[in-house]
């Protein structure tokens, strides 16, 4: 009996149902990195769609579980149609610690990648700053993602394969520090040498390269100090010059909700609305008031409220008539 026909066979025999630990995904991709997880199974792995479809199912009913990301490795059961567990293995080639450095040193360079970063965001172009430092940190090539499972299917992937993908993009969204585990350093790891980049540390403690008796100049080194003069009470808010004239300059957007969109829905999001279509106008609104008070221009609503001078003369008496009515 060929292979084949064995995978057939388990094809058509009866599935255990999912074990009440398994992982049941609700909505994979919810992000831009979780999404770009999702492409690489079926760009760099190019699996046919039927085990895709197959697996997207074992995703969603459950059978995956036992999920372990360690490294640049991935560990997996998914429950199917044996008596014992599929076991999954997924793998990524780590990057290298030249690459790892070279990465982390352009990505120090811009603010913004730091704070998106600390604060649990992934930022939209950190991929260009791992190319330019000779690397990726998503999988581009069929060499950069190993997976194997222990099903009769030669299928590559297998609908578990494809399960236990799927499932690990859910996670992805959730967390997407387990994309710098699956490339080989951890999210402390990342974020340490992100900080010493940016505060000019070495890479070495002074205490780890061993003990060093101080030199006699840098105990005689003069730290300059700021003498105060003294000042008045009431000179304390007159500026000593004349400032200079200042201009600002508020543009309307070109394109509104845009941080929105590029934010994406939190892991937790269910509505059916992403939370940019719900807040766009709001924030719209709110931006378009700070630009009328900073430029100093009246409202819509303080002009509509502004009758002309010849109709408030007009009003003045008929306002007086029904007060003589009244009495």
């Amino acid at each position: 009996m060929s292979r084949w026909s064995r995978a057939d066979w388990y094809e058509s025999a009866p599935k255990k149902p999912p074990p009440e630990r398994g992982i049941r995904m609700k909505k994979a991709g919810t992000t831009w990195w979780g999404q770009r997880w999702i492409e690489a199974l079926e760009n760099v792995l190019r699996g046919d769609s039927a085990r895709l479809a197959r697996g997207r199912t074992y995703a969603r009913t459950g059978r995956t579980h036992d999920l372990v990301v360690k490294g640049g490795k991935v560990t997996a059961k998914v429950t199917g149609s044996r008596a014992a567990p599929y076991k999954i293995t997924i793998e990524l080639t780590e990057l290298s610690a030249p690459a790892w450095k070279k990465a982390i040193d352009g990505l120090a360079k811009k603010a913004q990648f730091s704070a998106e970063l600390l604060a649990g965001q992934m930022p939209q172009a950190i991929d260009e700053v791992f190319v330019e430092a000779g690397v990726s940190l998503f999988p581009k090539q069929r060499a950069d993602l190993r997976t194997s499972c222990s099903c009769p299917d030669w299928g590559d992937p297998c609908k578990h394969v494809a399960a236990t993908h799927y499932v690990l993009g859910e996670a992805l969204d959730r967390d997407p520090y387990l994309l710098f585990e699956l490339r080989g350093r951890t999210k402390d790891q990342v974020l340490d040498a992100l900080r010493a980049a940016r505060g000019g540390l070495g890479e070495a403690p002074a205490k780890k390269a061993g003990k060093s008796k101080a030199s006699p100049e840098a105990a005689t080194i003069n730290v300059p100090t700021v003498k105060l003069g003294k000042l008045k009470v009431a000179e304390y808010d007159k500026p000593r010059e004349p400032l200079p004239t200042l201009h600002f300059s508020f543009d309307e957007p070109v394109t509104h909700g845009a941080v929105l969109r590029q934010l994406g829905a939190p892991a937790a999001w269910e509505g059916d609305a992403s939370p940019a279509d719900i807040l766009a106008p709001l924030v719209r609104a709110a931006a378009e008031k700070a630009r009328h008070i900073a430029m100093a221009e009246p409202s819509d609503a303080g002009e509509s409220a502004k009758l002309p001078e010849p109709s408030r003369r007009n009003a003045k008496p008929r306002a007086r008539k029904a007060t003589s009515k009244q009495r």
